[in-house]
Protein backbone atom coordinates (compact mmCIF):
# COMPACT_ATOMS: atom_id res chain seq x y z
CA UNK A 1 0.00 0.00 0.00
CA UNK A 2 0.94 3.49 -0.47
CA UNK A 3 1.99 5.74 2.00
CA UNK A 4 2.34 9.86 2.22
CA UNK A 5 4.50 11.01 5.21
CA UNK A 6 3.15 14.38 7.11
CA UNK A 7 5.81 16.18 9.06
CA UNK A 8 4.30 19.18 11.37
CA UNK A 9 6.68 22.16 12.58
CA UNK A 10 7.00 24.86 14.02
CA UNK A 11 10.37 27.59 14.26
CA UNK A 12 12.54 24.62 14.35
CA UNK A 13 15.22 25.59 11.89
CA UNK A 14 17.45 23.39 9.89
CA UNK A 15 15.85 20.07 11.95
CA UNK A 16 12.66 20.13 9.72
CA UNK A 17 14.98 19.62 7.00
CA UNK A 18 16.56 16.79 8.35
CA UNK A 19 12.92 15.26 9.10
CA UNK A 20 12.17 15.46 5.36
CA UNK A 21 15.71 13.84 4.41
CA UNK A 22 14.72 10.90 6.58
CA UNK A 23 11.42 10.79 5.01
CA UNK A 24 12.33 11.06 1.58
CA UNK A 25 15.51 8.40 1.65
CA UNK A 26 13.70 5.70 3.00
CA UNK A 27 14.29 2.36 1.48
CA UNK A 28 10.30 2.32 0.99
CA UNK A 29 10.19 5.66 -0.71
CA UNK A 30 6.85 7.35 0.20
CA UNK A 31 4.07 8.38 -2.43
CA UNK A 32 3.99 12.30 -1.15
CA UNK A 33 6.09 14.14 2.23
CA UNK A 34 4.04 16.91 3.31
CA UNK A 35 4.82 19.47 5.45
CA UNK A 36 2.75 21.09 7.70
CA UNK A 37 4.08 24.91 8.76
CA UNK A 38 1.78 25.53 11.99
CA UNK A 39 2.22 29.43 12.28
CA UNK A 40 6.27 29.27 12.07
CA UNK A 41 7.31 33.16 13.37
CA UNK A 42 11.38 32.67 12.79
CA UNK A 43 12.79 34.11 9.99
CA UNK A 44 15.18 31.09 9.34
CA UNK A 45 12.78 28.32 9.85
CA UNK A 46 10.76 30.12 7.56
CA UNK A 47 13.86 30.32 4.91
CA UNK A 48 14.10 26.35 5.69
CA UNK A 49 10.89 25.57 4.57
CA UNK A 50 11.35 27.99 1.32
CA UNK A 51 14.08 25.84 0.72
CA UNK A 52 12.57 22.51 1.50
CA UNK A 53 9.35 23.79 -0.89
CA UNK A 54 11.79 24.93 -3.94
CA UNK A 55 13.70 21.84 -3.66
CA UNK A 56 10.79 19.91 -4.68
CA UNK A 57 11.42 16.87 -2.12
CA UNK A 58 7.92 17.77 0.36
CA UNK A 59 5.30 19.87 -0.35
CA UNK A 60 4.51 22.66 2.30
CA UNK A 61 1.20 24.05 4.08
CA UNK A 62 1.18 26.85 5.79
CA UNK A 63 -1.70 27.41 8.78
CA UNK A 64 -1.85 29.95 11.51
CA UNK A 65 -0.97 28.07 14.79
CA UNK A 66 -3.23 25.60 15.57
CA UNK A 67 -1.32 22.93 17.28
CA UNK A 68 0.35 19.89 16.35
CA UNK A 69 -3.03 18.32 16.54
CA UNK A 70 -4.55 20.48 13.85
CA UNK A 71 -1.08 20.70 11.89
CA UNK A 72 -1.57 17.05 11.49
CA UNK A 73 -5.03 16.64 10.63
CA UNK A 74 -4.70 19.32 8.12
CA UNK A 75 -1.22 17.15 6.69
CA UNK A 76 -3.51 13.84 6.43
CA UNK A 77 -6.42 15.34 4.88
CA UNK A 78 -4.30 16.40 2.62
CA UNK A 79 -2.53 13.18 1.52
CA UNK A 80 -4.56 10.66 -0.54
CA UNK A 81 -3.10 7.46 0.06
CA UNK A 82 -4.81 4.35 2.35
CA UNK A 83 -1.39 4.94 4.53
CA UNK A 84 -0.18 7.93 6.27
CA UNK A 85 2.65 8.41 8.78
CA UNK A 86 3.08 11.38 11.33
CA UNK A 87 6.46 12.51 11.91
CA UNK A 88 7.41 15.81 14.31
CA UNK A 89 9.89 18.21 12.88
CA UNK A 90 12.06 17.79 15.23
CA UNK A 91 13.00 13.60 15.04
CA UNK A 92 13.94 11.60 11.99
CA UNK A 93 12.76 8.30 10.68
CA UNK A 94 15.73 5.41 10.35
CA UNK A 95 15.40 3.96 6.09
CA UNK A 96 13.86 1.12 7.05
CA UNK A 97 11.03 2.78 9.24
CA UNK A 98 8.33 2.54 6.56
CA UNK A 99 9.52 -0.20 4.97
CA UNK A 100 9.17 -2.17 8.43
CA UNK A 101 6.13 -0.27 9.30
CA UNK A 102 3.96 -0.89 6.53
CA UNK A 103 4.51 -4.68 6.33
CA UNK A 104 2.84 -5.01 10.00
CA UNK A 105 -0.22 -3.07 8.27
CA UNK A 106 0.03 -5.21 5.16
CA UNK A 107 0.16 -8.91 7.42
CA UNK A 108 -2.57 -7.83 9.50
CA UNK A 109 -5.59 -6.23 9.17
CA UNK A 110 -6.14 -5.50 13.24
CA UNK A 111 -2.63 -3.21 12.76
CA UNK A 112 -4.51 0.15 12.73
CA UNK A 113 -0.91 1.87 13.77
CA UNK A 114 2.67 1.07 13.34
CA UNK A 115 5.43 2.56 15.32
CA UNK A 116 8.97 1.53 15.94
CA UNK A 117 11.26 1.70 19.66
CA UNK A 118 13.32 5.16 19.74
CA UNK A 119 16.59 6.28 20.17
CA UNK A 120 16.72 9.04 22.18
CA UNK A 121 19.68 11.95 21.44
CA UNK A 122 20.20 14.97 22.57
CA UNK A 123 19.48 15.41 26.32
CA UNK A 124 19.92 11.98 26.68
CA UNK A 125 21.35 9.18 24.54
CA UNK A 126 19.24 5.73 25.27
CA UNK A 127 16.87 3.25 23.30
CA UNK A 128 13.23 3.20 24.79
CA UNK A 129 10.74 0.05 24.08
CA UNK A 130 7.22 1.52 24.12
CA UNK A 131 5.31 -1.96 23.68
CA UNK A 132 2.41 -1.06 21.51
CA UNK A 133 -0.79 -3.32 22.45
CA UNK A 134 -4.68 -2.60 22.40
CA UNK A 135 -6.50 -0.19 24.27
CA UNK A 136 -5.97 -1.87 27.64
CA UNK A 137 -2.24 -1.61 27.39
CA UNK A 138 -3.10 2.49 26.58
CA UNK A 139 -4.96 3.18 29.74
CA UNK A 140 -2.52 3.76 32.14
CA UNK A 141 0.02 4.57 29.91
CA UNK A 142 0.82 5.77 26.06
CA UNK A 143 2.43 2.60 24.71
CA UNK A 144 3.26 4.24 21.35
CA UNK A 145 5.24 6.67 19.61
CA UNK A 146 3.60 10.03 18.01
CA UNK A 147 5.84 9.34 14.84
CA UNK A 148 3.92 6.54 13.32
CA UNK A 149 2.19 5.07 10.55
CA UNK A 150 -1.70 5.35 10.61
CA UNK A 151 -4.60 3.80 8.50
CA UNK A 152 -6.24 6.97 7.05
CA UNK A 153 -9.62 5.11 7.39
CA UNK A 154 -9.22 4.39 10.87
CA UNK A 155 -8.18 8.17 11.49
CA UNK A 156 -11.11 9.56 9.65
CA UNK A 157 -13.27 6.79 11.93
CA UNK A 158 -11.92 8.03 14.83
CA UNK A 159 -12.36 11.89 13.82
CA UNK A 160 -9.10 12.44 14.19
CA UNK A 161 -6.72 14.57 16.38
CA UNK A 162 -8.24 16.55 19.28
CA UNK A 163 -7.10 20.37 18.21
CA UNK A 164 -8.71 21.52 21.32
CA UNK A 165 -5.42 19.12 22.98
CA UNK A 166 -2.82 21.87 22.72
CA UNK A 167 -1.24 20.82 25.98
CA UNK A 168 0.21 18.00 25.56
CA UNK A 169 -1.01 13.98 25.72
CA UNK A 170 -2.67 14.48 21.97
CA UNK A 171 -1.36 11.44 20.73
CA UNK A 172 -2.33 9.52 23.90
CA UNK A 173 -5.70 10.94 23.64
CA UNK A 174 -5.87 10.12 19.86
CA UNK A 175 -4.19 6.15 20.29
CA UNK A 176 -7.16 5.82 22.83
CA UNK A 177 -9.91 7.58 20.56
CA UNK A 178 -8.06 4.82 17.53
CA UNK A 179 -8.48 1.70 19.61
CA UNK A 180 -11.43 1.89 21.57
CA UNK A 181 -12.54 0.97 18.29
CA UNK A 182 -10.90 -2.39 17.71
CA UNK A 183 -7.95 -3.25 16.74
CA UNK A 184 -3.99 -2.71 17.97
CA UNK A 185 -0.79 -0.63 17.97
CA UNK A 186 2.07 -2.60 16.52
CA UNK A 187 5.71 -1.63 17.26
CA UNK A 188 8.95 -3.06 15.56
CA UNK A 189 11.19 -3.83 17.51
CA UNK A 190 14.33 -1.96 16.56
CA UNK A 191 15.28 1.72 17.13
CA UNK A 192 13.83 3.28 14.38
CA UNK A 193 13.02 6.69 14.96
CA UNK A 194 16.19 9.17 15.99
CA UNK A 195 14.02 11.46 19.04
CA UNK A 196 15.46 14.36 19.74
CA UNK A 197 15.36 15.21 23.54
CA UNK A 198 15.70 18.94 25.43
CA UNK A 199 14.77 20.46 28.51
CA UNK A 200 12.57 22.84 27.00
CA UNK A 201 10.62 20.09 24.54
CA UNK A 202 6.53 20.08 24.96
CA UNK A 203 7.25 16.79 25.56
CA UNK A 204 9.09 17.61 29.33
CA UNK A 205 7.39 20.58 29.62
CA UNK A 206 3.73 18.26 29.59
CA UNK A 207 5.31 16.06 31.73
CA UNK A 208 5.32 18.60 34.86
CA UNK A 209 1.58 18.86 34.18
CA UNK A 210 1.04 15.01 33.89
CA UNK A 211 -1.66 14.74 36.68
CA UNK A 212 -3.46 17.01 34.98
CA UNK A 213 -3.23 16.02 31.38
CA UNK A 214 -3.97 12.11 32.64
CA UNK A 215 -6.88 13.35 34.24
CA UNK A 216 -8.44 15.50 31.50
CA UNK A 217 -7.74 12.20 29.17
CA UNK A 218 -9.79 9.86 32.18
CA UNK A 219 -12.68 12.23 31.89
CA UNK A 220 -12.54 12.09 28.56
CA UNK A 221 -12.45 8.72 28.01
CA UNK A 222 -14.49 7.92 31.05
CA UNK A 223 -16.19 5.08 29.72
CA UNK A 224 -13.33 3.33 28.18
CA UNK A 225 -11.84 3.09 31.88
CA UNK A 226 -15.31 2.32 33.57
CA UNK A 227 -15.34 -0.63 31.29
CA UNK A 228 -11.10 -2.01 31.90
CA UNK A 229 -11.12 -0.21 35.58
CA UNK A 230 -9.70 -3.29 37.15
CA UNK A 231 -6.72 -3.85 34.26
CA UNK A 232 -6.23 0.52 34.42
CA UNK A 233 -5.27 -0.11 37.93
CA UNK A 234 -3.36 -3.31 37.92
CA UNK A 235 -1.52 -1.50 34.82
CA UNK A 236 -0.27 1.33 37.23
CA UNK A 237 0.50 -0.80 40.11
CA UNK A 238 2.68 -2.82 38.10
CA UNK A 239 4.30 -0.11 36.16
CA UNK A 240 4.71 1.69 40.29
CA UNK A 241 6.70 -1.63 41.36
CA UNK A 242 8.71 -1.88 38.19
CA UNK A 243 9.79 1.71 39.56
CA UNK A 244 10.07 0.68 42.88
CA UNK A 245 12.16 -2.64 41.96
CA UNK A 246 14.75 -0.56 39.69
CA UNK A 247 15.29 2.37 42.56
CA UNK A 248 15.70 -0.86 45.35
CA UNK A 249 18.70 -1.78 42.58
CA UNK A 250 20.18 1.84 42.61
CA UNK A 251 19.82 1.77 46.73
CA UNK A 252 22.00 -1.52 46.99
CA UNK A 253 24.34 -0.62 44.79
CA UNK A 254 24.93 2.44 46.21
CA UNK A 255 25.03 2.70 50.07
CA UNK A 256 25.93 6.25 50.09
CA UNK A 257 21.73 6.29 48.29
CA UNK A 258 19.65 7.48 51.66
CA UNK A 259 16.34 5.42 51.93
CA UNK A 260 14.75 8.57 52.21
CA UNK A 261 11.01 8.44 53.96
CA UNK A 262 9.88 5.06 54.41
CA UNK A 263 6.35 4.61 53.28
CA UNK A 264 3.20 2.88 54.35
CA UNK A 265 0.34 1.02 52.47
CA UNK A 266 2.32 0.77 48.99
CA UNK A 267 5.29 -1.38 49.25
CA UNK A 268 7.87 1.08 50.65
CA UNK A 269 8.59 -0.81 54.14
CA UNK A 270 8.95 -4.01 52.45
CA UNK A 271 11.52 -1.62 49.53
CA UNK A 272 12.94 -0.80 52.39
CA UNK A 273 13.87 -4.32 54.42
CA UNK A 274 14.63 -6.03 50.93
CA UNK A 275 17.54 -2.78 50.87
CA UNK A 276 18.87 -3.44 54.29
CA UNK A 277 18.86 -6.88 54.20
CA UNK A 278 20.88 -6.46 50.61
CA UNK A 279 23.55 -4.08 51.41
CA UNK A 280 23.98 -6.56 54.91
CA UNK A 281 24.61 -9.23 52.74
CA UNK A 282 27.06 -7.45 50.34
CA UNK A 283 29.25 -6.25 53.00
Amino acid sequence: MLVSVVITAHDQGELVADAVASATEQTEPPHAVVVIDDGSTDPRSLAVLDRIETSGRARVLHQANAGVSAARNAGIAATETSLVAVLDGDDQLAPTFLERTTRLLDEDPEVVAASSWLRMHGAVDAVVRPPGGGVVEFLHRNACPANAVLRRAAWQAAGGYDETMRDGFEDWDFFLTLLARGGRAAVVPEPLINYRTAPASANVRSMERRLELYGRIIDKHRPLFADHLREALLGLERRAMDVQARWEDVATADPSVPLGEITYGDGGMAAAVRVATRRAAAR
